[in-house]
């Protein structure tokens, strides 16, 4: 980089400096000014807020003198005495000051006495030194060095009038004389301060005005002096700037003034500004890095970069730089040289060079002879050879079809006759393995069409080979069991139905369904559940072997095909080991659980001729097992398909019920075994189909819990109980408990507790006649949530019911919870009573439970007097079964609960019991 001295006889920096000095002394003289007026501003406003003061203590004076000579109250005289106190320091002060003599320390006292702004002490200090001759300030002082022979006066007449008080109050005639003086004195005092406070705010007027006339007149001056200088001195400039200007834009190459320390721009010639898009005013400051990309430092001092232009266009030029002087400015004058002709060359032969080297795929070049003449970066990375090891080697020679021939000559006669050739190959690499290959051959040719070079693109492709079979193991595949998924089992089936078809054999379905496998998740976590079913894939799996397909179509669901049968024995005794070996028990994480499973069994051709119809006939014949008996396996028979196709109307009539309301309750009386009276009722669903009758609950509440529609129907049942309640309130029966069954699908929802308390209110109904029954597997289904509802149902004062407890998976935590008013104990330990010593035992001690707990017992399916006598003995408050009543319609429970009423009540035979 060259370095230059400024032609100028004087640098600018120099040639500037008086304007720069003048601008410093004008700023300077009016800040001094201004700080000024500040000062004299502050100690006004210190004199002003004094003379409140005094104007203020002195009236005070006179009003606190005049009282305590009228009534001698001694506070009265410490008034006066507190700002009479005042006046005096105040004049004290006023005299020391302008005496030149004193002490600064009880002058400063006086000033806070006066409450004197402390900003403005010296000030004022001032002032009365050496200002008491100015306008206005001269008169005040005056005045107020006048008032002080009338306030001493006063201070004479409060000794006067203490000493008097001291001997005893005086008389009368003395104390209005005293007052005649201290009014004769007030008369004097008060034209005193009215012109004392007059002369202080016309001086603060005055000194205002005078003020800014010296500020506005010292501003003036400066800076008419400031631009007469400056006015010179730029004239003298201008003519050399016009003179460079013209050098500097005439010039063809782009020229760029630059601050050497900063690197930012400080001016431009025409041909930069057009190379740039910019203007001047928005080139200047730039920093020139931002604007010119440097690529490549030649040795001769040269720069080759890009110069960013307009609309993000880029020009590459080559710089040159020198360095000079403006002033004690150290400038770079930086030329720029427009190169596109020669980088365009160069960066042609660059890619021409490159191209190769840097593809990511792997090239080979070949002669025509296909012998390898070089190879790229990605080839060598590939396969590990390199362009010296495949020297004289025909690329070919490496790769072969996926069967693991050799390249057929079809190939070579489809690229001469195409140019191009794309097919999937096995190459082999350095080390001797073996990778797929996808193989891409073109041929250059010369100007007379002869083939010149082969160009072979190759790509590994093993990764997306190994993701292919990956996906389509898990298209194929159950992802929690690894068993065939619905459609890779259908597939398979397929297959050996047309095998079987062709040589007269013999396939079977096995449809596999858990038994109880819903209480599992009801009783623990869906993890655990979902380890179950791998436990239980693991078996099937195990027991088929390598003799047919095991597949998981959903849920519990299992299938299993067995291809090439002669017998239904061979399906028969593979379904009685997969009994056997689904009931042992399983040990998951801490848990051993057991459980069994109903198998369905369809075979072709007699059963079905296609694949859905051998999966649905093996489906039925599962849900005849599962029926009928459980753990145990069933061939179909048409029979079961026609109880498959009621399943599937009865989903479908389902829908229709809620829609068409087609339900309604009936109730079962629950009495208090002591005195037979009936105490509370159970809401329990009929379904009369318009076709089929009386369906009972248990043959479509499965259904309706698999469709979703179980939420449904528990809210309609809750309306229809509320509502009922609600009517025999109004025809004034005795009130009653209704108990509601409730499924966990609706418990645990967030809005079920605000819809129990709207139900309740719409009907006007007290919350704690209304009684929630809900099963224990529900309650060990909901875990955390079921807590948040018990606790918010007992807020809202309704009783919880635990049904069925005990039969299922037991947890004792949750009756600790207050929620829990009622436990249920189910028929089946009522049954055996009290011939039964085991069901006694737990009867008892349930109820003996209850007793510690504060829970009421209810006894569910008395049907004998002994079963009755038997709970009264053992303490337990409630019952209901057919001894009592069985569900009955509402109007029979208004009638029975008028009739107990007037008969006094029976604990048998409320009502009859059904024919038959």
């Amino acid at each position: 980089m060259d370095s230059v001295r400024s032609s100028s006889l004087r640098p600018l920096s120099r040639r500037l400096r008086p304007l720069a000095y003048g601008l410093v002394a004008v700023i300077g003289l009016i800040l001094v000014f201004t700080w000024s007026a500040l000062q004299v501003q502050v100690t006004l406003a210190g004199f002003l807020n004094g003379e409140s003061v005094w104007s203020k203590a002195q009236k005070q004076v006179v009003i606190d003198l005049s009282a305590y000579v009228e009534s001698g109250d001694a506070q009265r005289l410490a008034a006066f005495n507190e700002n009479y106190g005042l006046l005096i320091s105040d004049g004290w002060a006023r005299d020391a000051i302008a005496s030149g003599v004193y002490d600064r320390a009880r002058v400063d006292e006086a000033f806070t006495r006066g409450k004197i702004l402390p900003q403005a002490k010296p000030g004022m200090i001032f002032m009365l030194r050496c200002c008491t001759n100015t306008p206005h300030m001269h008169e005040a002082v005056s005045v107020w060095r006048a008032a002080d022979g009338p306030l001493h006066q006063l201070g004479l007449i409060a000794k006067e009038v203490a000493q008097a008080y001291a001997r005893g109050r005086p008389d009368q005639a003395w104390i209005e004389a005293q007052q005649e003086r201290i009014n004769s004195l007030n008369n004097e005092l008060e034209p005193l301060t009215k012109r004392f406070s007059l002369e202080v705010a016309q001086g603060a007027i005055w000194l205002g005005r005078v003020l800014f006339a010296s500020v506005f007149s010292a501003a003036l001056v400066a800076s008419l002096l400031w631009l007469r200088m400056a006015r010179r001195i730029l004239m003298r400039i201008r003519g050399t700037e016009e003179r460079y200007s013209l050098l500097f834009d005439s010039a063809a190459d782009a020229i760029v003034m630059v601050d050497d320390a900063s690197g930012r721009i400080l001016g431009a010639n025409r041909t930069a500004l057009q190379w740039t898009g910019k203007t001047m005013e928005s080139l200047i400051g730039v920093n020139l890095s931002m604007l010119f990309v440097p690529l490549l430092h030649r040795a001769d001092g040269a720069v080759t970069g890009e110069l960013q232009g307009p609309n993000g266009d880029v020009r590459p030029v080559e710089m040159r730089s020198s360095v000079t002087h403006w002033g004690t400015q150290l400038v770079r004058q930086s030329i720029l040289r427009d190169i596109t002709e020669r980088v365009n060359l160069e960066q042609q032969r660059r890619i021409a060079s490159e191209a190769l080297a840097g593809i990511a795929e792997g090239v080979i070049i070949a002669d025509a002879s296909r012998r390898v003449t070089r190879v790229n970066a990605a080839h060598i990375r590939m396969t590990g050879f390199t362009a010296q090891a495949l020297r004289d080697v025909r690329f070919d020679d490496l790769r072969s079809l996926p069967d693991g021939l050799p390249l057929p000559a079809s190939v070579w006669e489809v690229i001469d006759a195409e140019g191009n050739w794309v097919g999937e190959v096995r190459s082999r690499r350095h080390d001797g393995s073996i990778y797929p290959e996808l193989l891409s051959i073109s041929a250059i040719r010369d100007p007379e069409g002869q083939v010149q070079h082969y160009v072979a693109v190759i790509n590994n492709i093993s990764t997306a080979k190994a993701n292919e079979q990956r996906l389509q193991y898990m298209a194929a595949h159950d992802p929690l069991t690894s068993l065939a998924n619905r459609a890779e089992f259908e597939r398979r089936c397929v297959q050996a139905v047309a095998a079987a078809e062709r040589q007269r054999g013999m396939v079977a379905v096995l449809f596999i369904d858990l038994d109880a496998f819903k209480a599992v998740n009801d009783s623990y976590t869906h993890a655990i559940g979902d380890h179950l079913l791998v436990k239980v894939a693991e078996r099937i799996a195990y027991e088929l072997g390598d003799r047919g397909v095991a597949g998981r179509i959903g849920g519990d669901e299992f299938t299993v095909l067995l291809p090439d049968l002669h017998s239904r024995e061979q399906a028969s005794a593979l379904a009685g080991r997969l009994l056997t070996t689904l009931a042992a028990p399983v040990v998951v994480g801490e848990y051993e659980l057991a459980l069994s499973a109903s198998i369905g069994i369809a075979c072709f051709p007699l059963d079905g001729a296609d694949v859905p119809t051998l999966i649905t006939n093996a489906d039925a014949a599962m849900y005849a097992a599962k029926t009928e008996e459980r753990n145990a396996f069933r061939f179909y028979s048409p029979r079961m398909q026609a109880d498959a196709r009621r399943r599937i109307a009865l989903a479908s009539e389902l829908r229709t019920a809620l829609a068409e309301n087609q339900f309604h309750l009936v109730f079962q009386p629950t009495v208090e075994l002591r005195s037979g009276r009936i105490v509370a009722v159970e809401a329990l669903l009929r379904w009369h189909h318009p076709r089929r009758g009386l369906i009972q609950p248990g043959e479509f509440i499965p259904m309706a819990e698999k469709l979703g529609l179980i939420r449904r129907i528990d809210q309609w049942v809750l309306q229809a109980a509320c509502t009922q309640m609600y009517l025999w309130d109004r025809d004034g029966l005795p009130p009653l408990r209704m108990a509601v069954n409730v499924s966990a699908n609706w418990f645990g929802q967030a809005n079920f507790v605000d819809d129990i308390r709207t139900l309740l209110e719409s009907r006007r109904l007290a919350p704690d006649r209304l009684m929630l029954e809900i099963t224990e597997g529900a309650i060990l289904r909901l875990g955390e949530e079921m807590e948040r509802v018990l606790h918010s149902l007992h807020a809202l004062g309704v009783g919880v019911a635990i049904d069925d407890f005990g039969t299922g998976y037991s947890s004792m935590s949750y009756l600790k919870l207050r929620a829990i008013a009622y436990l249920k104990i189910d028929q089946s330990f009522v049954a055996g009573l009290p011939e039964d010593g085991s069901d006694g035992a737990i009867v008892e001690a349930m109820l003996t439970l209850c007793r510690k707990l504060d829970i009421s017992p209810i006894a569910e399916g008395i049907e004998t007097e002994e079963q009755h006598r038997f709970l009264l003995r053992a303490g337990c408050a409630e019952g209901q079964g057919f001894l009592y009543s069985r569900p009955v319609e509402p109007e029979v429970i208004a009638q029975l609960l008028t009739s107990s009423r007037r008969a006094g009540g029976s604990h048998l035979r409320l009502v009859p019991p059904e024919a038959g």
